[in-house]
């Protein structure tokens, strides 16, 4: 179809507002949080409706035109780039919280909708929508479903695959299909389970089914400073293993303490190597009882200090020096790769001194934010963008700190996802046949391979595995 035809069939669909084809316009969409691949779209369009998106996709299908769903662009894998141009369908319009059912804690939601929208409609019911990104101010419930998002409360209450029970769902062909739902039986097929996570390759949700939990009896956080990391990290291995499971476990290393205290002036202790955050949550008399063991578990690591936030003024400050976290790190450096990496819990010293020894031999600065919890790490690279062959080193100190995972027995990813990032080190945990088996469901879905191409499955081994859109990544580590 020529360019002016297609522009005007899908101007007809969602409105002459809502078809970006301007460069400057298109720019804007040319990443997502992970901005060191950059691959801008041919065409934006920002449906309104499930029945909007379904039109689009019909129309990209029948003349095999890529199309890459996007919500609010806050995913750190480069799940929502353009790699091979065609159509970036941004879902920010569709942001509704349709129904709330108290009674059965259920919430129906658009995926444009953010995880604190869906947090605000429901309180006056006492219920909130557990899955906390630290963008979840920004971040939409369609980008969680594509990358399975966690949060500092993963521990406790799990990934985002815990908290859905039903999609809308448009398929490559632009049919419209519903998986699961609140009263799914047992005989049917999970196929919400292999959507769940799928980084946008095997379909577009535009409605989802979520569940609200109670809002805690009480709530006890703390924050406390270690020597060092491995302290910390025994620390924790030691309060899961008295029998505590908090609702979270977050340490942020010495580099990160001193770019927070930059940034908000808090008194942080900057001679510490490492902080911990440790929220209670649940009934008055547990949370007294496991007070105890926490504190003694603190003790018997050498915990410098540990404070109990008196109020919830007190929680958000505490808060407040984790969430803005990577923000702050800006002020090292212009630009920082986030990487994303789970090793079991009790190896978390041995991780952190491999990191350290990466940084060194490669003249890198890596602070550090765990999500020490459930082992889910966040190293993040500082560098400058314009300096290429810092940027090379920067790419080969995450591969080698995802080798490391592996070889501790972890995984590539425990939320970030895998999309153009993190491709090439599949084979690192899945075999051969584990791939092909992942491309033909793929094509099960996705015969024509026009949703979200060229993310997840490393299906291509060459300078052109980013299709039309070569990448920086590409021609620093393949010589493009």
């Amino acid at each position: 179809m020529h360019p002016k035809a297609l522009i005007e069939k899908l101007i007809a669909i969602v409105g002459k507002d809502y078809v970006l084809t301007d460069k400057t316009d298109i720019g804007l969409y040319d990443s997502d949080a992970e901005t060191l691949d950059k691959a801008a779209p041919d065409i934006v369009v920002l449906p309104a409706t499930t029945e909007q998106v379904s039109a689009v996709v019909k129309l990209a299908a029948s003349h095999k035109i890529p199309i890459s769903p996007r919500g609010a662009g806050t995913g750190l894998s480069g799940g929502s780039t353009c790699v091979r141009g065609g159509i970036s369908l941004v879902l920010t319009r569709m942001n509704r919280v349709l129904h709330v059912d108290p009674h059965e804690r259920l919430a129906l939601v658009e995926a444009g909708a953010t995880n604190v929208s869906v947090s605000v409609a429901a309180a006056k019911h006492n219920l909130y929508f557990a899955p906390d990104p630290s963008s979840q101010i920004a971040s939409t419930i369609g980008g969680n479903i594509a990358e399975n998002a966690g949060g500092p409360h993963t521990l406790k209450y799990g990934m985002t695959t815990h908290h859905i029970v039903g999609l809308k769902v448009v398929l490559a062909d632009g049919s419209v299909v519903t998986l699961g739902g609140a009263a799914r039986t047992s005989n049917e097929i999970d196929l919400s389970g292999f959507f769940i996570g799928s980084e946008g390759t095997l379909g577009i949700a535009c409605e989802a089914l979520v569940k609200l939990i109670p809002r805690p009896e009480k709530v006890e956080t703390l924050l406390a400073y270690f020597q060092s990391v491995g302290q910390a990290g025994q620390a924790v291995s030691d309060i899961v293993a008295a029998g505590v499971i908090p609702a979270a476990m977050e340490m942020i290393d010495q580099i990160t303490i001193n770019a927070v205290e930059d940034y908000l002036v808090m008194g942080l202790n900057r001679a510490a190597a490492a902080l911990l955050i440790i929220e209670l949550d649940g009934p008055s008399a547990a949370i007294a009882a496991q007070r105890k063991v926490v504190e003694t578990c603190l003790e018997k690591n050498g915990a410098i200090s540990m404070r109990w936030a008196l109020d919830a003024k007190e929680r958000a400050t505490i808060w407040k020096a984790r969430k803005t976290a990577f923000g702050a790190l800006g002020r090292i450096a212009p630009h920082g790769y986030v990487l994303d990496g789970v090793i079991p819990r009790s190896r978390l010293a041995e991780v952190i001194a491999g990191i350290e020894e990466i940084a060194l031999r490669l003249n890198l600065t890596i602070a550090n934010v765990y999500h020490a919890g459930d082992g889910n790490l966040h190293p993040c690279m500082l560098y400058h963008r314009e300096n290429e062959d810092e940027v090379r080193r920067v790419m080969l100190a995450g591969k080698e700190i995802l080798e490391l995972c592996v070889e501790m027995g972890g995984t590539l990813s425990g939320e970030h996802g895998i999309g153009i990032e993190k491709m090439m080190e599949m084979p690192l945990v899945f075999s051969d046949l584990d791939l092909v088996m992942m491309g033909r469901l793929k094509e099960a879905f996705d015969p024509d391979g026009i949703l979200n191409p060229g993310k997840v499955i490393p299906n291509l081994k060459t300078c052109g595995e980013s299709g039309a859109r070569p990448l920086l990544r590409h021609k620093i580590m393949s010589g493009c």
